[in-house]
């Protein structure tokens, strides 16, 4: 009896041990990527536009699978107006008028493809690139941090009214549509005078959205660029960006849930880009301080930066932070993988080292592989203060140097890459138990 006690606690111990390992970065009982996802995007052909799509959409209107749609320059939905996407449409961004896609903040979006028929955005190129087109902008009227209840765009749009491009106000709830099972490839269009135009952009965003299952492949400016709003965030994918993958700024109030960024140090722009950037403004004299400044709070995320010899891109300078924290914003991640970065996190000078600040900037059970330093703050060289810190055992974050092959289930796969952690051959999932009501009563 003593011997069976003695096995069934070590064996117990062992469980545990394993089901703490496995909630760290990406989730879930399958790998969520497969079927709906594409990581050679330039590779499929989805035949010649039958169906032009232009101006303005001022009344109710559905695009439908069996046709492909140009997108042609600006195209705003207004008036309330719901556009409604069929699941397996295809919607081509014409690359040279520089398409995009503007739901207004009194209109809404329904994109709610599915598993195996996900909605596709893409370029209208045959040679596709970064850049090929613009974007889809998505504005609600929820809470921002700016004086004021509005802001507009300033990406060179050309409404035929300054309301079409307006968005924020005091709706934390506001309702925008549904984005699900949908991709969005090669966009974020350079214009001459406002830079680098971003694949997806929330602005004013409230938290009935729906954004889930979206995946962003190749984009010139950032994938997801988040503005002001209330707006939850789950399974969303970042794919080989050329600048930041995630973007927070004025005031945002979000959750980013089981979400991924893989970057490489061969794309991403020489000018600086990082997985995560978060901030409250990019002048603080544009700031309300009575406002709520910007809050992400981020669980379950992997941030990798994939490559072939990543202490030989290290040396050469081709590999940056994974995060960076701006004065004034406040951001917390929990059960999370960073690997592969130089270092993973940079907290902007500006920011104090006191327990204010330090207790709005929190990193626990977090999993920081194959990093050259974890936490500094920019332009200091001693940072042995913030290591220490968030090295205590009290936020349980670990400390590897493994390989991607270790580290990842299978990161080399192009056609079904699976990104979530391996620890001792033992998958990342929180589900333990198939819950699904397979009773028959």
């Amino acid at each position: 009896m003593k011997n069976f006690i003695q096995t069934a606690l070590i064996f117990l111990l062992v469980l545990s041990s394993c089901f703490a390992q496995q909630e760290k970065g990406i989730i879930g009982y399958n790998n969520w990527l497969d079927s709906w996802t594409e990581f050679k995007p330039s590779q499929p052909d989805y035949g010649e536009p039958t169906q032009i799509l232009s101006g303005k959409i001022t009344k109710d209107t559905k695009l439908l699978k069996r046709d492909v749609y140009l997108l042609l320059g600006d195209v705003f939905v207004t008036d309330s107006a719901t556009l409604t996407i069929e699941p397996g449409t295809k919607i081509i961004g014409d690359f040279d008028s520089k398409a995009s896609l503007i739901i207004s903040k009194d209109a809404r979006i329904i994109a709610k493809g599915t598993e195996t028929d996900p909605i596709v955005f893409t370029s209208s190129r045959d040679n596709k690139k970064p850049g090929d087109w613009g974007g889809i902008f998505i504005l609600g009227d929820a809470p921002l941090n700016t004086y004021g209840e509005l802001a507009s765009l300033n990406y060179g749009l050309r409404p035929s009214s300054t309301e079409n491009i307006a968005y924020g106000g005091f709706n934390i709830e506001s309702n925008s549509g549904v984005l699900k099972y949908v991709r969005i490839e090669f966009a974020g269009k350079r214009t001459k005078k406002y830079g680098y135009l971003n694949a997806l952009t929330l602005a004013g965003v409230g938290n009935k959205t729906i954004v889930e299952n979206v995946m962003v492949s190749y984009s010139a400016g950032n994938s997801f660029n988040i503005l002001g709003g209330s707006v939850i965030l789950e399974k969303l994918v970042s794919y080989r960006s050329k600048s930041n993958d995630y973007e927070f700024n004025y005031g945002t109030q979000c959750q980013l849930i089981n979400s991924l960024a893989v970057r490489s140090p061969y794309i991403s722009s020489a000018n600086g880009s990082r997985t995560l950037v978060v901030k409250s403004y990019d002048n603080k004299e544009e700031a309300d301080t009575s406002k709520r400044q910007t809050f992400v709070n981020a669980e379950n995320l992997t941030l990798l930066n994939v490559s072939d010899d990543i202490k030989s891109d290290m040396e050469m300078g081709l590999v940056q932070e994974a995060i960076y924290i701006g004065a004034d914003a406040s951001f917390a991640i929990n059960k999370s993988v960073l690997s592969g970065f130089y270092p993973a996190v940079i907290l902007d000078d500006m920011i104090k080292l006191n327990n204010e600040n330090l207790e709005k900037i929190q990193f626990t059970r977090t999993y920081f592989n194959n990093c050259k330093g974890n936490i500094f703050r920019k332009g200091y060289t001693n940072n042995d203060d913030l290591e220490s810190w968030y090295g205590s055992r009290a936020f349980d974050n670990l400390y590897a140097k493994g390989s991607d092959a270790e580290t990842f289930i299978d990161v080399k796969s192009s056609r079904n890459p699976d990104f979530r952690l391996q620890v001792n051959r033992i998958i990342a999932s929180n589900d333990f138990i198939d819950d699904d009501d397979d009773d028959d009563d």
